[in-house]
């Protein structure tokens, strides 16, 4: 079913692409249609100045010559204008810029079209790229295809033949992850757990809480420890998710890791050795049994 609408997007988008390229898409024609209406536009305001412009230069050299006219009451009406001042010249310069802005208009309304259909063909393969990575998602966490049974071929037993042995095949284990603690420390976690859990009982003489405690078992904090608004609080010093730490163990391992996640109660440590990943509850930074110290990254200076 999801194969199907994978393949039906990408039909989709393939088609748009078609009429984009024959001009009868539904969006480029929109578009289009507001750039003409620019565009012509900007040719009906270049015919008006230049009307308008004509109209002011016949204007002003009748002005001037009624002017002159005036001036010079004795002598005939037939003064020599320079080829600059005519309003034959005049004119033709105003349409020189007429047909300059006409043709700027041109070009730029030819240039925003092809702009249009890349900008247009650009959408077209950004949607078909989601559309694969998408399909690519869902394949690597398994939502995009459908469990289909195994259709196998089953033959009639004969009254002779054996009974079949069911085939017990062995199934994969589920991949684990390694806590780097012993039995012994996973049970004293289980026995602080109890006692925190447990109603207090007045313990008899001969009860085992009633016996001195080995260093061991001695739930005293040496730490402080707790976790505030996603950041870890430890020895007098905050850590966040993303930084780079030394992690130490009642064994003097020290590891190189990197704070993956940071929860309620516990922390996830991703080692930089093998990218496997710890959880370090925050019983164990308060007991010792794990030391977090912060790893400072070198700096180089020229």
């Amino acid at each position: 079913m999801k194969e199907q609408m994978y393949q039906d997007k990408l039909a989709s988008l393939k088609r748009q692409l078609q009429q984009l390229q024959e001009g009868t898409l539904q969006e480029y024609q929109k578009r289009m249609k507001k750039l003409d209406q620019q565009y012509r536009e900007r040719i009906r305001n270049a015919e008006l100045f230049l009307q308008l412009e004509i109209h002011i230069t016949w204007k002003t050299f009748l002005l001037k010559s009624v002017r002159r006219t005036q001036s010079r009451p004795g002598r005939a009406c037939t003064p020599a204008h320079s080829p600059q001042s005519s309003p034959r010249t005049l004119t033709e310069q105003v349409e020189r810029n007429y047909i300059k802005e006409k043709k700027a208009a041109v070009k730029e309304f030819e240039d925003k079209k092809v702009e249009l259909k890349e900008n247009l063909i650009a959408e077209l393969e950004e949607k078909k790229k989601m559309i694969e990575n998408e399909k690519l998602t869902m394949e690597l966490t398994g939502d995009s295809m459908e469990v289909k049974p195994i259709m196998t071929r089953k033959l009639r037993r004969r009254p002779n033949d054996p009974v079949p042995i069911p085939d017990k095949r062995r199934k994969p284990a589920p991949a684990q992850l390694n806590y780097l603690l012993t039995d012994e420390q996973i049970m004293e976690d289980l026995r602080t757990l109890n006692k925190l859990k447990s109603p207090k009982r007045p313990a008899s003489p001969s009860s085992p809480e009633h016996l001195p405690a080995t260093p061991a078992e001695s739930p005293a904090q040496r730490f402080e420890a707790r976790i505030e608004d996603g950041k870890l609080y430890y020895d007098k010093r905050w850590y966040h998710k993303s930084q780079a730490i030394y992690l130490e163990s009642k064994d003097n391992q020290k590891l190189s890791c990197v704070i993956s996640s940071v929860g309620a109660n516990e922390i996830w440590v991703r080692k930089t050795s093998d990218s496997t990943k710890m959880r370090i509850y925050l019983g164990q930074l308060q007991r010792g049994l794990f030391v977090i110290r912060r790893r400072k990254l070198l700096t180089y200076r020229d």
